[in-house]
């Protein structure tokens, strides 16, 4: 048994050592003494998948020789290299060779190298010192196909292998042929799963990538496949042949079917194997690193044609000049072109190069411009230092400067030689000289901080420390707007090394820090947003948590918190604050924010949009109905998952408790493409106290008494202190791919300097060559590239650079003497030939781009926009006359054009052939035929000649058709010799895709051009006169009779009318008009309409129009009057010969019936109700007597408007337009005719429009020959719809052109859908075919339910929400509608606006404040409580009141205002008024002389007092109640019972401590003003009351005691009555005195009375410390 055993253990032991000698062994070895020949071909291809297209690539072949040398070291002999190139359509067409290029390649190759191998694994690369890198990575791609790891135990692994592409996830299958002693290896990579990927961006610092976004979405996949064939026998393995497949698939719009396409393949099997080694290379060799490609000159070379660098001095020269020749002649897409090589040639030049070259050309001005833009987008070292040197010599202008500066630092490369040059702008006196340059710089560095740092794994503090020593210095010297630059500054950076640099700007980290202005914790917080994302802290929810900061700062940490995109336990913890939030500005804006999430679609923001969902469930509903007043976040985004892009859109409205609209507004676009995410531009606008820059502000408050006594005032409040002053200053800022690039502070200096600098700049301009010529703006707008190595060992390059140029040329130039204040003058001459243009050129690319030869897909996309004006004005101000000339169209004349040029090329470019560059369209000349179109043909008539060429026709034509488009919209104005045509024309390859991809394929132009029309008599020029006032008639007369007259206005009045109407051919409007009325009056005698209660309330009355006023029409849909059309038109030719007088007596009698919306009708609405549930109106129409007029029987016109064409031979032709208008108190009407000046020609346009009573408009547009071809019309207005007030707006068209009802059909069709997406209700319902009718009726001051009936359809929606809120309820009669004396449209805005401002009422003990809260306080008699005050710095009013102790239903006020001291009470039942003491008569109003204005009148049963200088709009007392209404700039700067006036509800018990109070009493108390207790009749003072009842405190006995004073009697006075209050309390150990610190805890209270009544005569009095002016107070009455 036992040697059975050891049978079996040796036979195991046999296979097993054979199964693990396979595995050792099949790792492929070099043996000493052989050298080992090889064939080598790899190719690369660029393309689009389909076949037949144009491709473009490189292929090498060469032999190899690899001889071992020593233990690891092997050399490699590269023999007969050949390049070889590919442009044309594969695969049909050959490779070409490149024999110039091939010597170039083969001259590196010509020494051996050497590399380290060991266990198939390539270490160390050896190559001669002056090899290129090029030929160096080329090595690399043929060393990498025998990097093999080989697992000895598995043959099915995945592991992290080392390539010439990085270090990237590696699967080998490993197949073993025992019999053949072989083994086939494979092994395939992903190329999107390496940790260390040798990849390259330039450009892309600012774009961020989503980490946890899946690979599925990324728009660039790539793979590479190797497969080996080893041989092993017992010395080793042999790698007999290796083959390897790249593939690289870029998709720009994620598109399957829409990808370009890099495949690379490489070959390499075994020749021969010789004993004659290679030879030891004569050079010493340089260790060029490890497989892993290196990067070197790619950068140099933009993604351009090639440049042979002979003499770049003569060669900039030559480049510059040609791009202005090219500017000045037009040719827009060859000075981008030579602009961009430009930028190529500055970035290889030294700095003297590039000194000698500014000294040639600085004084030339358009040299100049296209030369600082090149400098700027080169970006290399020595530019920059160059621009650097120019600033500091004061070379450039401030202009030049400022345009410069930002360029230069966005395009610069940041490396250690460009931060030092930067760090050098910072000290540069002329920098700190001037403000805005300062402001840029440091923007700039902060930029260039991140975008170095973006490429290390840490950031060396030296290059922050300029910003933080801006930052502690602005600190120390207390400066507001260094601190924010500093700020602004390090958030550029966004470092999180400057995190304890930024804390020490926010009050929560820092209490130093609470002093500074609001703006700057805001600045700190924005400076916190990148580092945020890099690190996520938590500064920004602890900041948002503050309660004591103020609203907008922790709005912004709200923004900075969201967009680190917090999990579910952050976004919860917020929504639970928000239940407690006192400020309600902060909870709406972070309700708001949170909803906008929530509806988000974009996918990186899944998870916060699922937490934001169950936030907003935990948040009471309330938040969603705060109105305009409070902060809020706009959202407008959508995304594309077909595509993987999307954009969205934010607004953030920040309110200030201070101002009644937005005081701080930001807003951003954000797009998101495949897994990134990049903020493509942020507008912010920041503004504090404008309300001074409005408001008259030259009154002196300070110097009158009322300022003096409100400062004495404030003393006795306890706690009480004036609101901090605020300086008028607006901030703005601009942020581009998320760096800042500019910001201004504007205050009144800040306006002062720039009115100086524009004035300096005009003086410039008008002295040295006056404001003219050609001007021209180049830019650089970016550049984009992303470079991987490929197997081959050449790059594979994305890149994407465009150039924009904009250009404007005035000719003639404008006079030396220019000045803007000419065009205000009396009269004045213009000569124009304006010809701005705007061009875009971009370039994209995919393929190999280096020094050497270029290969792959070129992508152009051309955009222009141009436009001419060329004409003559003469301007006349005083007699209020404009005449343009124009020349006529002798020739075409492009006025506006847009062109989109999108061509697509496989282009192949080598620098030894450099001017033989082969490009090929993507697609043939030829066209390619689809399949699907290809006819039959016989076999018969195969052979017959032309038999081919007719179905390469037939196809052409189809395939035409397919892709091409094109389409002219003319018009002819024959009267001016000219014709408008709008021609659109579109070309791509979507016929062999249909892929965005394809769509860009192509051409795209829209242009509007003027074409000359042949006339009889030639057309000297074209002339346009407008005319307005008392001489408009006499210019159509003047135009009628061909030539001027002089003739006095007022005599000829009737003449000119009856002239007026024969020209305009009124006559024979209004005659056809007046005819199909009478016939319209016998038909349409009754008939119904229906209105339908889209929410079945069966007690919902259907709207009813306020003046009783609606349209007829009839039930069943059809268009009123059609049984009658005909014979409308029949009569419409008849009697055209009437005679003015005539026309003009019968059109004056009668109404017309243009619109037949507009009849005056007695509505009845019945309870049946149809099939459908719908109830009914009917309506018994009657027609008024009055007919419409013709306004110029009575009316003169008030413009006038003649656009003709002046003839050498002829009378002049052309159209004229004349305007009435006719405004009365309880009717407006206004009217419009156009009409031609030449006789023969009747087609007319004629607008009306009227306001018929005070709740109806009407109007009518009709046109056609006499005004009676084509008809719109329309009304609006006022009544009720389901028992809410409404408006009804109604669109009628019985007959409109085609193109209109084409338009109509195609807007019509996304009605539906848009519908559904916004959440409205729909219904198909078919209506009256011609009418539209939209009904919005008002549910509550915030909501409305809207109706809109179309023919087909009707959508509705109930409470949709109003950003105002209008004045009005549910179920308001019509009986409360305005009055019929009051035009309702008139007053709606005013209504608006009326409501909008605050006010507050006492009456009786109820007291509703500014914010709207209502509440009840009972004043203890005979005691002043401050009701309203001016809180701000300038104290200029306040309002006290106090009841009266003989009635509790009496009051008594006295207003402060200036010098002024008004006291109004009742006494004897009768309005007192006394003014300083003095009393005055209430029926004669009072107006003060002071300053600021004053008045004082009686209304209604009592008085009221206007003082809008000093924030009253107005005051109005009777004796029971007082109204007071502030102006909108005193929001926030209020103070007293009445409220602050910010829209803080949760805030209203203000106390003057600034605490809140416990409840009304207590608030009501904290503002009685004491009075001196001998002479005053309040006998109330406040005091700290102790406690009693018995508290523990730190587990001691204690004494406790109130924080805020409690109502008390006088000495020597006894309460009578109390009322009991809620006041906190601070408690001391029992033994030690009262007097340690008060801290105020709103936690601890305690229940208490406070005295309200305090009868008595005191026996001693002694001197009250109270204000100078309320001592010896004596009432109103006396």
């Amino acid at each position: 048994m036992k040697g059975l055993i050891l049978a079996l253990v040796l036979a195991l032991v046999g296979k097993l050592k054979c199964f693990c000698y396979i595995f050792l062994s099949v790792e492929p070895v070099f043996h000493t003494g052989k050298t080992y020949l090889y064939g080598y071909e790899s190719f690369i291809l660029h393309g689009l998948p389909s076949r037949g297209l144009a491709m473009a690539g490189v292929r090498l072949t060469c032999k190899l020789e690899i001889t071992y040398v020593s233990h690891s070291d092997h050399l490699l002999q590269i023999r007969s290299p050949k390049l070889e190139e590919y442009n044309g359509f594969w695969p049909t067409d050959p490779f070409t060779a490149s024999s110039r290029l091939t010597e170039t390649i083969a001259a590196c190759f010509s020494q051996a190298f050497k590399f380290e191998y060991t266990d198939g694994r390539v270490g160390s690369i050896f190559a001669p010192e002056d090899c290129p890198i090029l030929c160096t990575n080329l090595v690399r791609g043929i060393l990498n196909m025998m990097q093999i790891t080989i697992k000895k135990s598995q043959n099915v692994y995945e592991l992290q292998e080392a390539g010439i592409e990085g270090i990237c996830q590696t699967r080998y299958v490993i197949q073993d042929d025992s019999k053949n002693n072989c083994a086939i290896i494979s092994k395939s990579k992903d190329l999107m799963d390496c940790q260390e990927k040798a990849v390259k961006n330039m450009g892309m610092a600012y774009i961020r990538p989503c980490p946890t976004c899946p690979l599925k979405v990324r728009n660039v996949k790539g793979t590479v496949i190797f497969t080996y064939k080893m041989k092993y026998d017992g010395s080793g393995a042999l790698m007999t042949s290796a083959m390897s497949e790249q593939v690289y698939q870029i998709s720009p719009f994620n598109e399957p079917d829409g990808a370009a396409v890099m495949e690379a393949r490489q070959e390499l099997s075994l020749v021969d194997i010789k004993r004659t080694p290679i030879s030891a290379p004569k050079t010493q060799l340089q260790n060029q690193g490890s497989l892993r490609y290196h990067f070197s000159g790619e950068l140099l070379q933009m993604p351009i044609p090639l440049i042979r660098i002979k003499n770049t001095d003569l060669q900039l020269t030559e480049t510059l000049q040609q791009l202005v020749q090219n500017n000045e002649e037009g040719a827009t897409k060859e000075a981008s072109t030579k602009f961009l090589q430009m930028v190529q040639l500055f970035r290889i030049v030294t700095l003297d190069q590039i000194e000698s070259l500014w000294m040639q050309f600085a004084n030339d001005l358009p040299y100049r411009h296209w030369f600082l833009s090149a400098i700027c987008a080169a970006g290399a070292t020595d530019t920059f230092r160059f621009l650097k040197q120019k600033i500091h010599d004061e070379k450039l202008n401030i202009w030049e400067a400022a345009a410069t500066l930002p360029l230069a630092f966005h395009f610069v490369t940041p490396n250690k030689q460009t931060l030092e040059v930067a760090s050098t702008f910072l000290t540069c006196p002329q920098i700190q000289k001037a403000p805005l340059h300062r402001v840029i710089v440091y923007l700039g560095y902060g930029s260039m901080v991140n975008k170095y740092c973006a490429q290390t794994s840490l950031c060396p503090n030296e290059l922050l420390q300029p910003l933080h020593n801006l930052a502690t210095e602005a600190t120390s010297k207390s400066d507001a707007k260094d601190m924010a630059l500093a700020l602004k500054a390090i958030g550029n950076a966004g470092e999180p090394a400057s995190i304890k640099r930024i804390l020490k700007f926010l009050p929560t980290f820092s209490p130093a820090a609470a002093s500074l202005p609001n703006r700057i914790h805001a600045n700190a917080m924005l400076a916190l947003r990148k580092i945020a994302r890099k690190d996520p802290v938590k500064i920004a929810l602890q900041v948002f948590m503050d309660n004591t900061l103020a609203p907008n700062v922790r709005m912004v940490a709200c923004v900075v918190l969201f967009e680190t995109k917090p999990g579910l336990p952050t976004v919860t913890a917020m929504a639970i604050s928000l239940l407690t939030e006192p400020s309600l500005q902060v909870a709406s804006f972070t309700y708001s924010h949170m909803k906008a999430l929530a509806v988000g679609r974009i996918p990186q923001l899944y998870n916060l949009s699922a937490a934001c969902n169950i936030a907003i469930k935990l948040l009471s509903p309330r938040l969603d109905r705060l109105s305009y007043r409070y902060s809020k976040v706009i959202h407008v985004g959508d995304y594309s998952f077909e595509y993987q892009a999307g954009a969205i859109w934010r607004v953030y409205l920040m309110n200030s408790p201070s101002t009644m609209f937005p005081s701080d507004i930001i807003t951003k676009v954000r797009g998101y493409y495949a897994n990134t995410a990049t903020d493509i531009i942020e507008v912010a606008l920041q503004s504090q106290g404008l309300t001074k820059l409005i408001r008259k502000q030259n009154i002196p408050f300070a110097e009158y008494d009322t300022y003096r006594t409100l400062k004495e005032l404030g003393k006795t409040l306890l706690g009480w202190k004036e609101l901090p002053p605020e300086d008028p200053l607006v901030s703005a800022y601009v942020k581009v791919l998320g760096q800042e690039i500019a910001s201004v502070d504007i205050d009144k200096d800040a306006i002062q300097q720039i009115m100086m600098v524009l004035t300096r700049l005009l003086s410039f301009l008008s002295v040295q060559r006056g404001i003219s010529g050609q001007w021209t703006l180049p830019a650089m707008v970016g550049e984009l590239r992303h470079i991987v190595p490929t197997v081959v060992g050449v790059p594979l390059e994305l890149s994407l650079c465009g150039v924009a140029l904009a250009q404007a040329a005035i000719s003639p130039p404008l006079s030396d003497n220019f000045r803007p204040s000419q065009l205000l003058e009396t009269k004045m001459d213009i000569h124009a030939d304006i010809k701005p243009k705007a061009y875009f050129h971009m370039i994209a690319m995919m393929g190999i781009n280096t020094q050497y030869f270029q290969s792959g897909l070129e992508f152009h996309a051309e955009f222009s926009a141009n436009t001419t004006m060329k004409f003559d004005a003469k301007i006349n101000m005083k007699e209020k006359n404009l005449k343009i000339e124009t020349p006529p169209c002798h020739q075409e004349v492009e006025l506006a054009a847009v062109r989109y040029r999108k061509p697509f090329y496989a282009i192949s470019r080598n620098m030894e052939e450099i001017d033989y560059e082969k490009k090929s369209q993507l697609l043939p000349k030829g066209e390619v035929p689809s399949i699907s179109n290809e006819p039959f043909q016989p076999s018969e008539s195969s052979s017959r000649p032309g038999t081919w060429k007719q179905s390469s026709e037939e196809a052409h034509h189809h395939s035409i058709g397919g892709r091409f488009y094109a389409r002219n919209f003319c018009r002819k104005f024959e009267s001016l010799g000219c014709s408008a045509c709008l021609s659109l024309k579109s070309q791509n390859s979507a016929f062999l895709r249909n892929t965005y991809l394809h769509k860009l394929i192509g051409e795209l132009e829209a242009k509007i051009v003027l074409k000359p029309v042949h006339t009889d008599a030639d057309i000297d020029k074209i002339q346009l006169e407008i005319q307005a006032g008392s001489k408009a008639a006499s210019k159509v007369i003047d135009v009628a009779s061909s030539g001027p007259k002089e003739e006095d206005e007022t005599s000829l009045y009737e003449d000119i009318q009856a002239k007026l109407k024969k020209i305009l051919g009124i006559e024979n409007v209004f005659q056809v008009a007046n005819k199909t009325r009478r016939r319209k009056k016998r038909i349409q005698s009754k008939e119904k309409i229906a209105v339908m209660d889209l929410w079945a309330k069966p007690s919902a009355s259907p709207l009813s129009s306020s003046s009783s006023s609606s349209t007829a029409s009839s039930a069943d849909g059809k268009e009123p009057g059609n049984e009658y059309k005909k014979d409308e038109i029949r009569q419409s030719g008849k009697k055209h010969g009437s005679s003015s007088k005539s026309s003009s007596r019968s059109s004056s009698g009668r109404r017309s019936s243009s619109n037949s919306v507009s009849t005056t009708s007695s509505k009845i609405c019945s309870s049946s109700k149809d099939h459908s549930g719908d109830r009914h109106c009917s309506e018994n129409t009657e027609y008024s007597n009055q007919q419409p007029k013709f306004l110029g029987d009575s009316k003169p016109p008030i413009l006038a408007a003649v656009l003709r064409a002046i003839h050498r031979n002829k009378q002049p032709t052309g159209l004229q337009l004349v305007l009435y208008t006719d405004t009365q108190p309880m009717r407006s009407r206004i009217q419009l005719f156009v009409s031609s000046i030449t006789g023969s020609s009747r087609w007319k346009l004629c607008a009306d429009a009227s306001a018929i009573n005070s709740h109806k408009v009407s109007g009518s547009l009709k046109w056609g020959e006499d005004c009676q071809d084509y008809q719109i019309a329309t009304q609006i207005a006022t009544g009720q719809y389901a028992a809410y007030p409404a408006m009804q707006v109604k669109l009628e068209w019985p007959k409109v052109p085609s193109i209109v009802r084409t338009t109509a059909r195609w807007f019509y069709s996304f009605l539906p859908g848009a519908a559904y997406v916004l959440g409205y209700s729909q219904r198909q319902q078919h209506g009256p075919s011609h009418w539209a009718t939209l009904v919005m009726a008002l549910t509550s001051p915030r909501t409305c339910d809207v109706v809109l009936k179309l023919p087909e359809l009707t959508i509705y929606d109930r409470a949709i929400r109003l950003p105002l809120p209008f004045p009005s309820s549910p179920g308001t009669p019509i009986s409360k509608l305005p009055s019929s004396d009051r035009n309702v449209f008139s007053q709606a805005m005013l209504s608006v606006i009326e409501n909008l401002k605050a006010r507050c009422s006492v009456f009786q003990n109820t007291i509703t404040t500014f914010n709207g809260v209502e509440f009840n306080y009972s004043m203890p008699a005979n005691c002043y409580h401050v009701l309203v005050q001016d809180c701000s710095p300038e104290l200029k009013f306040l309002v006290m009141m106090k009841r009266l102790e003989e009635s509790a239903d009496l009051t008594e006020i006295n207003v402060r205002l200036a010098s002024h001291e008004v006291d109004m009470c009742v006494s004897n039942g009768l309005i007192q008024l006394k003014i300083n003491g003095v009393q005055a008569p209430t029926d004669v109003p009072y107006t003060s002389n002071s300053d600021a204005s004053m008045l004082i009148s009686s209304e209604k049963e009592g008085l009221s007092l206007k003082a809008p200088d000093y924030g009253i709009d107005k005051l109005y007392y009777d004796g029971h109640r007082l109204e007071i209404q502030v102006a909108f700039w005193m929001a926030g700067k209020t103070c007293g019972i009445c409220g602050k006036y910010d829209a803080e509800k949760e805030r209203e018990y203000q106390m003057p401590s600034g605490y809140l109070a416990k409840d009304a009493v207590s608030f009501g108390q904290s503002w009685i003003i004491s009075e001196d207790p001998c002479a005053g009749a309040c006998k109330l003072q406040r005091k700290f009351v102790q406690i009693e009842k018995p508290v523990a405190f730190e587990k001691a006995a204690a004494k406790c005691f109130s924080t805020e004073p409690v109502l008390r009697c006088v000495e020597g006075c006894s309460a009578t009555s109390t009322v009991p209050i809620s006041v906190g309390f601070h408690c001391v150990p029992a033994g030690e005195s009262a007097e340690r610190e008060l801290v105020h805890d709103t936690t601890r209270a305690s229940d208490c009375d406070a005295v309200t009544n305090c009868p008595c005569k005191p026996a001693e009095c002694r001197e009250a410390t109270v204000p100078a002016g309320f001592q010896n107070r004596k009432s109103c009455a006396f």
